[in-house]
C-alpha cells in the first residue's frame, strides 16, 4: 500500500509513535521547530506520511532565507541530525519526494535532511555528502569504568584538569548569563560567529528541564567554558561545548566533559552523544580520545536546477578567510553581526 503524505497546519499538534518520535530526536519535534520559529522567524514545513491511518514517517524541515548563505530548506537547525524518521521504504521515499515537491514550489536553492541513516543510499533525486559524523559514547553506571578504554595519556590529562582548580555548575536559566558569556567569547576566538543571548533563552524556556547549561570556572572564579546539554529519550546531546584560549592548554575542556560524563552516567543515561564534527577535523581527534562510537551522518541533498552542493563549514577556502577576519573584529561589532550571519548557516 502506498503511503499517504500529509503536510500539517501550523496549528495542529501530532503525538508521534514513540519510535518515530525517538528517531526524529529533539530537533524534529514541536518545542524545538517552535523555539526556531520564534528566534529567527523561520517558516515550518511538517509532513507526516500514513498508510492505513497509521503514522509511518515524519519530515520537520525549516526554510532559511539568508542574504549570503542561499535559500535552502533543512532538517534539524541548529542541531546536528534528526527530523526525519520512518518505518518502511515507501515512507521514506514519499517524504523524500513530497520535500523536494515543497522545494520546487517555493523556489529553493536545495533541500537537504540530516539523520541517521545507516548503511541506506538515498533515492534517485537525492545525494549524500559525507562531511560529518557524531560521536556516541555508552554511559556506564560506574564513570570510572569508562577510563579503562581511555590512553594513559588521556587519562592523565583528565587527572591534570582535576588538579588545576577548575569547578563546574550544572544549571538552567540561573547559568544563562555565564554559559552565554563563554560561549559567545570562546566562539569568537575560534573565528565563528554565535547568536545573542535570546537564542539561549528561548531555547531553554522551549525545552524546559531537557536543557541544562554547564559552566565551568577557572581558579580565581573567573569563566573558563561552558556547555549546552539537551536530554531525548536515555540520551544526552552536546549541543555547544567550548572552552576559553587561555584554559585549553590546562586541560579545561576535558574537565567539561568528564565532568558531564559523570553526571549523566549517575542519572541513569545510556548514551552521551558528543556531538557533529567534520570528519578529520581537530574536533573530531578530541572526541575519539573518549573512545565513542563513530557513526557517519546522512546529509542529503536534492538540488535545483542549476544549484551545486553547498560548501557552509570550514573546508571552504573562503571560510578560512571569513575565520581570520572574524577573530580579529572587536567584541562589540561580533556580539551585534554574529546573530545576522549565524541565522544564515542554520
Amino acid at each position: 500500500m502506498t503511503p499517504e503524505v500529509r503536510t500539517l497546519p501550523g496549528d495542529e499538534t501530532i503525538l508521534l509513535p514513540e519510535a518515530l518520535a525517538y528517531a526524529a530526536r529533539f530537533v524534529g519535534l514541536d518545542p524545538w521547530l517552535t523555539f526556531v520559529h520564534k528566534t529567527y522567524g523561520f517558516p515550518v514545513y511538517r509532513m507526516l506520511s500514513q498508510t492505513a491511518n497509521n503514522i509511518d514517517g515524519w519530515l520537520a524541515l525549516v526554510r532559511v532565507k539568508h542574504f549570503l548563505f542561499g535559500d535552502y530548506l533543512t532538517t534539524s537547525p541548529f542541531g546536528s541530525y534528526g527530523g526525519f524518521a520512518y518505518s518502511s521504504r515507501a515512507s521514506r521515499d514519499a517524504l523524500l519526494e513530497k520535500a523536494r515537491t515543497i522545494g520546487r514550489e517555493l523556489g529553493v536553492q536545495y533541500v537537504n535532511v540530516r539523520f541517521e541513516a545507516e548503511e541506506e543510499h538515498p533515492p534517485e533525486g537525492w545525494l549524500q555528502h559525507p562531511v560529518y559524523a557524531t560521536y556516541l559514547v555508552d554511559l556506564a553506571l560506574q564513570p570510572d569504568e569508562l577510563m579503562k578504554d581511555y590512553s594513559s595519556d588521556h587519562r592523565n590529562h583528565i587527572r591534570k584538569s582535576q588538579r588545576k582548580g577548575f569547578s563546574i555548575k550544572f544549571g538552567h536559566l540561573d547559568l544563562l548569563d555565564d554559559a552565554y558569556q563563554a560561549l559567545a567569547h570562546s566562539m569568537h576566538e575560534l573565528g565563528s560567529p554565535y547568536h545573542n543571548k535570546a537564542y539561549l533563552w528561548t531555547m531553554a524556556q522551549s525545552l524546559g528541564d531537557s536543557l541544562e547549561f554547564a559552566v565551568v570556572y577557572g581558579p580565581q572564579g573567573e569563566l573558563a567554558g561552558a556547555g549546552v546539554f539537551i536530554f531525548h529519550g536515555d540520551t544526552v546531546t552536546n549541543l555547544h561545548a567550548n572552552i576559553l584560549r587561555r584554559f585549553r592548554s590546562e586541560y579545561a575542556g576535558e574537565f567539561l566533559y568528564w565532568s558531564a560524563l559523570e553526571r549523566y552516567s549517575q542519572r541513569g543515561c545510556k548514551t552521551f552523544d558528543l556531538g557533529r564534527s567534520l570528519i578529520g577535523s581537530g574536533n573530531e581527534i578530541f572526541k575519539m580520545k573518549w573512545k565513542p562510537r563513530k557513526k557517519q551522518l546522512a546529509y542529503w541533498y536534492a538540488l535545483m536546477p542549476g544549484n551545486e552542493l553547498p560548501e557552509l563549514n570550514q573546508k571552504n577556502p573562503r571560510f578560512q578567510l571569513a575565520i581570520s577576519i572574524w577573530k580579529r573584529l572587536p567584541a562589540f561589532a561580533v556580539r551585534m553581526l554574529g546573530p545576522l550571519l549565524i541565522k544564515g548557516l542554520a
